[in-house]
């Protein structure tokens, strides 16, 4: 039997702490959905200190709060929005901005450091003289840290560069920050400079920082406003929610400062997957929680297995691809649980291995 449980497939499984579950359990709480959630309000007043914008508004997940953020800047169906083609909302987010919002993706391709190119942005805007043929583009999504190009840091003078190409065609520009106090400890910018561009972000209380649940969205008073109706639409709206945002508060005022440790020991993880012959890792792209390697070509190891065999030992990964896997290291890993995946990832590719040429 397995005694050891080390689970690398997010940083979406921590669980809550003493503080979190005091905090819950002692919440000053009234019905939020009629703007009377004292708790409610002090954490989303805080949010919208710490971003730098006027508003912020509690929603149950990242994905609605995308959602929310882009149905606001589109709300004319048949609206257009610019965002990486290998970015959260695009990918992993059930396509809801066109499903339930009627609005088109123009998809440009990301680079391997998350960013986009300024030109190619540029010429995805959509003529004024072609409105006739084409969807009106409305809205730029950045994301940041990129999750699928390994955890990247978008920096701030390259957001300022989106934002001044959104302010010149008249666009708004929306940053997926789920991870973006992520980004602010390891470029060591403050999460407001990060985001001072943007008209509104997303921020997941549930991912590095903790929390059992919830994202933030922030923004202008007037785009909260909207963005207080929608969420009542999506079935969003909760009432006694300051007991949510009690474990939100405590995650944002005891947590941020662990996220440097996270990001030193992933490179360390990084450094130790490097040693290992089947394995391949670019050291240089892990700057924050998030590792990814790949399995050499010649290697007869597949990612599935692989994460097969470590969950027999206790360690959970996932596949990113079919020749890659994905860590995601938290703040309720260890340093020691580090040193044991790694151990487990050596014996799981020699057993693989030896299995391999048996065959």
């Amino acid at each position: 039997m397995v005694m050891r449980r080390v689970d690398l497939r997010s940083d979406t499984v921590t669980k809550p702490t003493e503080a979190m579950r005091a905090a819950m359990a002692s919440a000053d709480v009234e019905d939020d959905v009629l703007g009377s959630d004292p708790t409610a309000h002090r954490f989303e007043s805080e949010m919208a200190r710490v971003m730098g914008k006027e508003a912020a508004l509690f929603v149950p997940s990242g994905t609605m709060g995308n959602l929310i953020s882009v149905l606001v800047h589109c709300e004319v169906r048949g609206s257009e929005v610019i965002l990486g083609d290998n970015s959260h909302i695009h990918v992993y987010e059930n396509g809801g901005i066109s499903t339930i919002g009627g609005v088109h993706p123009r998809t440009v391709k990301n680079k391997s450091d998350g960013t986009m190119d300024l030109d190619q942005i540029e010429a995805a805007i959509r003529h004024p003289e072609g409105a006739l043929y084409y969807p009106t583009t409305r809205l730029i999504c950045l994301e940041n840290t990129h999750a699928n190009c390994g955890g990247r840091c978008i920096s701030s003078e390259y957001t300022d560069r989106v934002g001044q190409i959104a302010k010149k065609h008249g666009l708004k520009l929306h940053i997926d920050g789920a991870r973006i106090f992520n980004a602010s400890i390891a470029l060591g910018v403050p999460v407001h400079r990060l985001v001072e561009v943007a008209d509104s972000v997303s921020v997941c209380m549930s991912k590095g920082l903790g929390a059992p649940v919830g994202s933030v969205i922030v923004g202008s008073r007037e785009f909260i406003t909207k963005a207080k109706r929608l969420r009542k639409t999506l079935g969003g709206g909760m009432r006694q929610v300051g007991v949510l945002c009690a474990a939100a508060y405590v995650a944002l005022r005891d947590n941020v400062g662990k996220l440097e440790d996270d990001h030193k020991k992933a490179k360390m993880f990084a450094d130790g997957l490097r040693q290992i012959k089947e394995l391949t890792v670019d050291t240089s792209s892990v700057e924050t929680n998030m590792v990814f390697f790949d399995i050499v070509e010649s290697s007869l190891i597949t990612p599935e297995r692989l994460c097969q065999v470590l969950e027999e030992h206790g360690v959970l990964a996932m596949p990113a691809s079919s020749t890659s896997v994905r860590f995601v290291v938290h703040y309720q890993i260890s340093e020691s649980d580090i040193h044991y995946a790694l151990a487990c990832v050596q014996q799981a590719v020699q057993e693989l291995s030896t299995d391999g040429i048996a065959k």
